[in-house]
């Protein structure tokens, strides 16, 4: 077989040896690089008259990369960020969500806070992987939540922090602190100590925790802004407040005794408010009895003795008269009310019954109030 016929040498032409056919490509075949930088060199030169390494070809190429270099100082602030602008490394200002141009670098830089977002750290409590539930679960951490009140207790206090970056702090937020979180988490640890140190337990148990969480806030924000962190607290919401849990089963015992205490004092005094108001009244009912009697008796005393005087000035002046006329009144007043049957005794009277039941001769008549019944016969 002639040489000629194989081509490209003795083994002939392309990928074909000595044995025949070489080995065939499978899939598609990668681009040839130098193929690519040939076509590229040969569209250049189409482009530019006088070839790429001209005046007008360099200026060409300048423009084109000044423009891209330009272009590279769009960007795009989310919903939940602040662009920080930052020339040479120093804050010049802050733009809102949205595009947004600057200085390319390395004249202008910028950073991408999550200035809009509310961020939430837990003190007292970590959540951990639970592969059995197939979720996560709460864990307790004591070295933060086991806490000394003013009384010399102990109490186990988990609680929830809610912060975000101020609207006009970002720089602060940036540079004025290296670990946000951890600052933040710490100050809310020194915060809740202080206040749970300077109260008793039985209000933290009980009614405090409101009090309790805004002075907490309170006392955060102000050591924030000492340090000049660019955060704002929004709320600081206590999860749990118990006694340690050697000792909760005896604290309920005693708090159970304490709302048995308290109801036994509300049921007591509750029986006291019903009971000294009516014997208040009783006893002014009394008084007031007693001085009306005094006031009719002392009246009555002081109309008999006037009485008693005119009669007696009436009697200096004629004895006789007056006394015969007290005599007819005492007997009318005596005889006026009473039936009365008169019997002569004369000689005519010798015919009468031995046995007269003489109360039977006349109707009895009604008794008059205020008059005592009587009778009477002459």
């Amino acid at each position: 077989m002639p040489w000629k016929n194989q081509g490209g040498g003795p083994w002939g032409s392309g990928p074909k040896g000595p044995w025949g056919t070489g080995p065939q490509p499978v899939g598609p075949r990668p681009p040839d690089l130098e193929d690519l930088l040939r076509r590229g060199q040969d569209r250049l030169q189409q482009i530019m008259p006088g070839g790429y390494f001209s005046g007008i070809g360099i200026t060409l190429i300048l423009l084109v990369v000044v423009a891209l270099w330009l272009l590279s100082g769009f960007f795009r602030v989310q919903s939940e960020e602040q662009g920080v602008v930052l020339r040479f490394g120093k804050h010049v200002r802050t733009v809102d969500p949205g595009l947004n141009y600057h200085l390319p670098y390395p004249i202008e830089t910028v950073l991408l806070p999550k200035a809009l977002r509310v961020s939430t750290i837990s003190i007292g409590m970590t959540l951990i992987d639970d592969p059995a539930r197939r979720g996560r679960s709460i864990r307790d951490v004591p070295e933060e939540s086991l806490m000394l009140t003013g009384d010399e207790n102990i109490v186990d206090v988990d609680f929830t922090v809610l912060w975000r970056i101020k609207p006009n702090g970002v720089g602060n937020f940036l540079f004025n602190i290296q670990n946000p979180e951890g600052t933040v988490k710490a100050v809310a640890e020194s915060a809740m100590r202080e206040v749970i140190g300077r109260s008793d337990i039985q209000p933290i148990l009980t009614g405090a925790r409101t009090l309790t969480e805004t002075t907490v806030q309170d006392l955060m924000q102000k050591t924030l802004d000492g340090y000049g962190a660019g955060i704002q607290i929004t709320q600081v919401q206590m999860q749990k407040v118990d006694p340690p849990a050697q000792v909760i089963d005896a604290f309920r015992d005693v708090q159970a005794a304490r709302a048995n205490l308290e109801q036994l004092s509300n049921e007591a005094q509750t029986y006291a408010n019903k009971v000294v108001p009516e014997a208040r009244g009783n006893a002014a009912k009394i008084l007031q009895a007693a001085e009306g009697y005094k006031e009719q008796a002392v009246a009555e005393a002081k109309g008999q003795s006037a009485r008693f005087l005119k009669v007696y000035e009436e009697y200096k002046k004629a004895p006789d008269v007056t006394r015969e006329r007290i005599y007819l009144e005492t007997m009318e007043r005596v005889l006026g009310g009473s039936d009365k049957l008169i019997y002569d005794g004369g000689p005519s009277s010798q015919g009468v019954v031995p046995y007269l039941p003489l109360s039977e001769l006349s109707a009895k008549k009604p008794t008059m109030p205020g008059q005592q019944p009587g009778g009477g016969a002459r």
